[in-house]
């Protein structure tokens, strides 16, 4: 008999399938800072990295070292959180870098017994891919050796990633003088997500989710709601740091920053290859979420609605009906995975809200509340739009949803009279409206 431990890592394998097909040759920038390398979790980590990389995700690597510095330069000076870097001090934290890049090569370059990695070889590219330029002088100190990124060389990294390297930057810039630069490692990572349009940005911090001021967890925030949390942060502090980088990435366009723990062995997959996530992600809010289906969303929708049909609480229906039909159906997608659909048949004056179905991997996590709503709402514009007065839906098992969605029960007569004609005693399903016109209007339901 197959074990309840066996079940549950084919449940989640076969889950996490569509995401190994959405992150194939996508970008990822990651932000391992020095704490992370300092953990004992670091192999851990490094080898959930090398398994992106097996998985065809384009990996890129910008490390920090900013405790290990600290540990060296105890009498370094500070101007806010930036360390004003002298020619003595740059020697020491060249030999640092150098130390730390070496030994994540040799981390990468480690298979691991009994898994993909075993006898993988993963070739890491570092190089001058970041161009400097000095701080300068700010309220009056200056900060001699310390700069900021003045160009990422994208160009050359997109060529170490189509030649399927594995990309490893150190917090160095050079100027076109040949000056190196001590960089910052957190706007860093941001500036080289953003420069290489990347999809995502993943950055190591010690606690598993970013927190509101009364300390409780949150997996999902907006841009706008994470830099009202940084008021409570103390600024400079190597948290304060990290969220600020995934912000100014979040602001400039990368559609998924994500912070996980590099305490926490697995976060990493957890969050990339689960629905409810291990950590906290930082997007703008989804309006785009529902659109129109296309001929390519069948295999995506029939995978939605099949174990809702086999529970008889969707009308069975074949493929070729689908893909005869499809340009009646609505889905929401969310990394490139259609988690949810819906159809909208018109009939006279009203219309038939039919197929409504959520991926049972959304229904209860960090996305919602959203996906069963959005569909509904992007339905209602449909219907409006096309001149409906209402929508009706025939249900069996979510005849509370859809009352807590502004429905009605309604009686058989008050169907279109084709549809009357068309109703299944045996099936037994509740008949039920909402008004559309009041919608249209602004008026309460």
């Amino acid at each position: 008999m197959e074990s309840e431990d066996t079940n549950e890592y084919a449940r989640w394998f076969r889950d996490s399938t569509p995401y190994i097909s959405a992150h194939r040759l996508k970008t990822f920038v990651v932000l391992l800072g020095g704490e992370a390398l300092a953990h004992r979790n670091l192999t851990n980590i490094v080898h959930d990295l090398a398994l992106l990389h097996v998985l065809g995700v384009r990996v890129v690597v910008v490390h920090g070292a900013r405790p290990q510095i600290d540990a060296a330069l105890r009498k370094s000076t500070f101007h806010g959180s930036r360390r004003v870097t002298d020619a003595n001090a740059m020697e020491t934290i060249l030999g640092i870098y150098g130390q730390l890049k070496s030994k994540l090569e040799a981390l990468f370059s480690t298979g691991l017994p009994a898994s993909p990695l075993h006898n993988t070889d993963i070739a890491v590219a570092s190089g001058n891919f970041i161009t400097a330029r000095p701080v300068g002088v700010l309220d009056g100190v200056d900060h001699l050796f310390t700069g900021v990124a003045r160009k990422v060389h994208a160009g050359r990294i997109e060529a170490a990633l189509s030649n399927n390297a594995l990309v490893l930057i150190s917090p160095l810039g050079y100027s076109p003088s040949g000056q190196v630069f001590n960089l910052a490692s957190d706007d860093l990572a941001a500036d080289v997500a953003l420069g290489l349009n990347a999809d995502k940005l993943i950055a190591f911090d010690d606690q598993p989710y970013v927190t509101d001021s009364s300390g409780n967890p949150l997996t999902n925030l907006t841009p706008i709601q994470l830099d009202a949390l940084l008021d409570d942060l103390a600024p400079g502090s190597a948290r304060a740091n990290r969220l600020h980088a995934l912000l100014k990435a979040s602001r400039g366009g990368v559609k998924r920053c994500h912070s996980v723990s590099f305490t926490d062995d697995g976060a990493l997959l957890g969050e990339l290859f689960t629905a409810e996530g291990r950590g906290t992600q930082i997007s703008e809010a989804r309006a785009d979420m529902v659109r129109p289906a296309r001929t390519a969303d069948v295999a995506g929708i029939v995978e939605l609605i099949r174990p809702l049909e086999e529970a008889g609480v969707l009308v069975r229906r074949s493929r070729d009906r689908l893909e005869q039909e499809i340009e009646r159906f609505l889905v929401a997608e969310i990394d490139g995975i259609v988690v949810g659909c819906c159809a909208i048949y018109p009939c006279g004056t009203s219309a038939e809200l039919a197929c409504v179905a959520v991926h049972e991997s959304y229904r209860k996590t960090r996305h919602n509340p959203g996906i069963g709503v959005s569909l509904l709402t992007g339905a209602e514009a449909a219907a409006i739009k096309a001149g409906m007065d209402n929508l009706f839906v025939l249900t069996t098992q979510t005849h509370d949803w859809f009352i807590e969605n502004g429905f009605t029960d309604a009686d058989i007569d008050q169907l279109p009279v084709p549809k009357q004609s068309l109703y299944n005693y045996q099936r037994n399903a509740k008949v039920m409206v909402k008004q559309l016109r009041s919608l249209e209007s602004g008026k309460a339901t």
